[in-house]
């Protein structure tokens, strides 16, 4: 049974026609009545299925305008580099019995960077990692040297962005509470990732069929992008 505020919302918002970013914040603001500070998401298809090859993206996106989450970052290394890490705000830092914590289930971390001598030793942990979304992956900036970097990168408002079998991409912009520049800024960001990635991926035809704008308890609306990608 529908909430009486969920009933005040707006029907069938989605088969409106397709309106730019910059209304659809306001409308999507509007419709956060709830007490607490919402998501503002984005609902993204991509064209994956090609006759010759699949799409699969899976990147990360430094976000201007921060995600407004905490994110607790571990990193795991060598002692020699543990200041690096504990100086750019990692939460926990540690080596191989902080390895041996992880393999018997001890995850109280919500991001996993390492350096690449220690990855040899975390990859066997695969099948505890790996489910979660939690095993670092050089491709994503979380397997590396420049631990100061990846921690600080992490910290600041980085975001994933990856589909799923059916090329369905969800990924957050910001909270209701964030300005309309800031919630832009962030879209911005998400777009222009997204058409690096067409560009290193050989696909007929545009990468994005269709992108809908949301908050947490809201309805959606769905996003002209103004140029194809």
């Amino acid at each position: 049974m529908s909430s009486k505020r969920f009933k005040k919302l707006p029907e069938n918002t989605s088969s409106l026609a397709a309106e730019l970013i910059e209304k659809l914040i306001l409308e999507v603001k509007k419709n956060c009545t709830t007490k607490f500070d919402e998501s503002i998401d984005l609902s993204i298809q991509i064209n994956n299925k090609q006759k010759k090859n699949e799409i699969n993206i899976r990147t990360v996106v430094n976000l201007p305008g921060g995600t407004g989450k905490r994110v607790k970052v571990a990193v795991v290394c060598e002692d020699a580099k543990a200041s690096d890490a504990k100086a750019a705000g990692a939460d926990i830092v540690g080596g191989d019995e902080f390895i041996e914590k992880i393999k018997s289930g001890e995850m109280n971390f919500e991001k996993l960077i390492c350096t690449p001598g220690m990855m040899i030793k975390l990859s066997k942990l695969g099948k505890v990692l790996g489910p979660k979304g939690l095993m670092p992956n050089p491709k994503l900036g979380s397997v590396t040297e420049n631990l100061k970097q990846a921690v600080t990168d992490a910290k600041s408002g980085q975001a994933e962005i990856r589909n799923d079998k059916d090329g369905n991409i969800g990924v957050s912009i910001g909270k209701k509470s964030f300005t309309d520049d800031k919630l832009l800024k962030n879209y911005n960001a998400i777009l222009e990732t997204l058409e690096k990635e067409k560009t290193n991926n050989t696909l007929k035809g545009d990468l994005i069929k269709s992108v809908f704008l949301t908050s947490t308890m809201g309805v959606s609306y769905k996003l002209k992008l103004g140029k194809n990608i």
